[in-house]
């Protein structure tokens, strides 16, 4: 069904959604990017579906936005970016309402959009050995449609420690910043997991997906304002010459001309 991710459901209800682009440490191309929201919304609508946990397949959890994807953006006209972005932004929020518990299973590292992905999960743990960043920066570009859901997660005290340096760092500055819950050794991160899943076994599904509805309603709201704002920002700094210098240097594997 699907060529970018993996999905399978036990018989407990608990569905695994593993991202599947090995090759590309899990970069969010415009097909992952849809198939996440369609897998998103076929997980919520399953009455069958208790827990759903997010993991990536191979060496990285997720690498951030697809570079060739970000590149065809700034070949593109102003109204195609701004859809591209949305269905960015529509994915991460599609995650963030699902009315299903969503544990993140960091295997491995996690830069830009890989960052938001982790916050958008109810629950992160991570494997002890991984980094992240939120690398954006370093490229000419911003944190805009994952924005709101890492300050969300972090506050905006500690999402000032990383949200624009680009720098990055270990799973126990993650889990103190607030992005993770608990940094466990690999061999423990399955076990890690399942803790998280089992209480909501004996949980009544209906009140689970409204109490977690209603934590979102008391915290930090992400509506369409935000989100909007974030798209725009976006678009806007994807028309910027540090853009364009950023995502080249990349490409011709040479240092962008701000780097000292």
């Amino acid at each position: 069904m699907y060529e970018t991710l993996d999905l399978s459901v036990d018989d407990r209800g608990v569905a695994r959604l593993v991202l599947n682009r090995v090759e590309k440490h899990n970069a969010l191309s415009a097909q992952m990017i849809a198939e996440l929201t369609q897998a998103a919304q076929r997980l919520g609508a399953d009455d069958a579906v208790r827990v759903v946990v997010l993991t990536g397949a191979g060496k990285s959890f997720c690498a951030g936005g697809d570079l060739a994807w970000m590149q065809q953006q700034m070949a593109a006209d102003p109204e195609t970016r701004f859809a591209e972005a949305r269905k960015l932004a529509e994915m991460l929020q599609a995650l963030n309402t699902l009315p299903k518990p969503l544990i993140g299973a960091l295997q491995g590292n996690a830069f830009g959009g890989g960052v938001g992905m982790a916050s958008v999960c109810d629950v992160a743990i991570g494997v002890d050995t991984l980094k992240m960043g939120l690398t954006e920066t370093r490229l000419g570009l911003i944190p805009a449609t994952i924005g709101p859901y890492v300050v969300a997660r972090m506050g905006e005290a500690r999402a000032r420690r990383v949200f624009f340096s680009a720098r990055l760092f270990g799973a126990e500055e993650a889990v103190e910043l607030g992005l993770l819950a608990r940094a466990v050794p690999a061999e423990e991160l399955e076990a890690a997991v399942e803790a998280e899943v089992v209480p909501y076994l004996s949980c009544a599904p209906g009140a689970v997906a409204t109490s977690k509805a209603l934590v979102r309603d008391l915290g930090p709201r992400v509506d369409d304002a935000a989100i909007d704002g974030t798209i725009r920002a976006l678009v806007d700094r994807w028309e910027t010459g540090e853009a364009a210098e950023g995502i080249g240097a990349f490409f011709e594997k040479r240092k962008a001309a701000w780097m000292r």
